[in-house]
């Protein structure tokens, strides 16, 4: 099966995709914006330690402070086995820190002050004094081998992380690009000593530089890119790498996303609800604290007992469940609620399918058993916001609730304004609002015993606007003896 790399810019934004046999597995988007601040290094100042926290609040030069827990200082973290001491930073110290999360709503940057320098092959911590391997690496022999050429890297100062591409390196690869690791962090370091309070001293890559360092290249058959500028930054970092050129420029004249059918399937994130192949669906609910993920059969029923059609409406799931958290780069706590089954083989199968089609994804995520509910939960590691919240914005009518009110609660408010109107001592009422709602009201004379009623001595006319959301409405008073309404103003009944 095919697997291609995409990458296109729509003004500052920077589009990216991966496709296996025309089918999205992964989408990122790199807003542009000043938010987008993961791996970024910054000239910062301590401005709140919290001791009970155990951390401490940076100003960096953003909108928002960030924070500092305890374990991101290198010597706290190097002496996290011990009681806790004071924090190694006060009010007012100049300190160089890292964005390790980018901000998330309502919450700042999370910092640290252990800094990294990411390449193709490894990860030099200039702070620690340990070597590790790529989890992803789980041959014993490779495992030992790398960590040799980890701890002889090391030998000069800082400690090296093996990535998974770094298992079919050449040593003198690795040892080349170790170099040019330290050069990176000597150049932050003399950035640093001129820099003011709030300047960035090292940018990490572009989004296409990332995933173009990050991805086994070795797995993609082709990569398009539909920026020129962009294609020509790419194809120098092909010749300075010395790897095969895979790179296509595409030149179309319809939108690259749309002639792949991507944006198609970009577009069906905004979807609360996903449907799998055999008819049943899962259903996507986010909240700040988590994302819940309801299975449900649907319109499938299977073809042998219930147990069975249970159990692979679950499985079918749980590879869809994967894919999609990926996609819409889902991170912190899921809880996944599939379909009751009796059987505890089947139960053991689901996690075991669950974790294994986890393992596909480049972040990291662990899987906790099932509750006795029928219920699992994962985590996955999280950097920036999903794609979902960075391709939608907050309804301003329902202000993110989901929802918009009934025609009858509607009325209902519409009848508070109106009596108050009458309250403050006006005979006549002007109501301007929405006209399915007005045409509501009207057949199912919703006010019908108020006009004949307190209402039989006062006169409300409803003025009906099309270009009206459902829940706007205005309500004034007016005691002139003669009105002037446009042509489409009605006396109510």
């Amino acid at each position: 099966m095919q697997k291609n790399l995409f990458f296109d810019y729509f003004g500052s934004d920077c589009f990216a995709a991966v496709a296996e046999g025309g089918r999205l597995v992964e989408f990122h988007l790199d807003s542009g914006s000043d938010s987008e601040i993961s791996g970024n290094i910054y000239k910062g100042r301590v401005v709140n330690v919290l001791e009970g926290m155990r951390a401490a609040f940076v100003a960096f030069g953003q909108e928002k402070n960030g924070y500092l827990y305890a374990g991101d200082i290198p010597s706290e973290a190097a002496a996290a086995s011990v009681s806790a001491p004071p924090l190694n930073v006060k009010e007012g110290d100049e300190v160089m820190v890292q964005v390790s999360k980018s901000p998330i709503g309502k919450k700042g940057a999370r910092l640290s002050m252990c800094l990294s320098f990411v390449g193709k092959n490894l990860i030099y911590m200039p702070t620690a004094n340990f070597c590790a391997i790529s989890r992803k690496i789980t041959d014993e022999d490779d495992r030992a081998r790398l960590m040799g050429t980890a701890e002889k890297l090391s030998e000069k100062g800082g400690g090296f992380i093996m990535r998974t591409n770094a298992r079919h390196a050449d040593p003198r690869v690795l040892s080349a690009e170790a170099n040019y690791l330290r050069e990176l962090y000597a150049d932050t370091l003399e950035s640093y000593k001129t820099a003011s309070v709030g300047d960035m001293i090292y940018r990490d890559a572009d989004l296409h530089a990332r995933l173009l360092r990050d991805f086994d290249l070795d797995g993609i058959d082709k990569i398009y890119i539909g920026d020129e500028q962009t294609f020509n930054r790419a194809e120098r970092l092909f010749k300075r790498a010395r790897r095969k050129n895979k790179l296509v420029l595409y030149n179309g004249e319809r939108e690259m996303f749309e002639y792949f059918g991507l944006e198609k399937q970009v577009y069906e994130l905004m979807s609360s609800r996903v449907e799998l192949e055999n008819g049943s669906y899962l259903i996507f609910d986010h909240t700040e604290a988590l994302t819940a993920i309801d299975v449900n059969t649907g319109r499938f029923i299977g073809d042998t007992n219930l147990e069975d059609t249970v159990f692979s409406t679950n499985i079918l799931a749980a590879k869809e469940i994967a894919r999609q958290v990926r996609l819409r780069n889902i991170g912190g706590i899921v809880v996944v609620d599939f379909i009751d089954m009796a059987s505890e083989e089947h139960r053991a199968a689901l996690v075991a399918e669950l974790e294994k089609c986890l393992q596909e994804d480049r972040s990291k995520c662990n899987v906790v058993p099932m509750t006795g509910l029928g219920l699992i939960q994962f985590s996955r590691k999280k950097f920036k916001s999903d794609n979902v919240a960075m391709l939608t914005k907050t309804c301003p009518h329902c202000k993110g609730a989901g929802y918009i009110l009934s025609d009858a609660y509607i009325a209902f408010r519409i009848q508070i304004a109106i009596k108050k109107c009458f309250a403050e001592g006006y005979e006549s009422a002007i109501v301007e609002l929405n006209a399915g709602v007005f045409a509501d009201i009207l057949a199912k004379r919703r006010f019908s015993a108020l006009v004949k009623g307190e209402w039989r001595d006062k006169r409300v006319y409803m003025i009906p606007h099309r270009t009206f959301h459902e829940e706007h409405f205005t309500v004034r008073g007016d005691n002139s003896g003669v009105l002037t309404l446009p042509d489409t103003a009605k006396l109510l009944y």
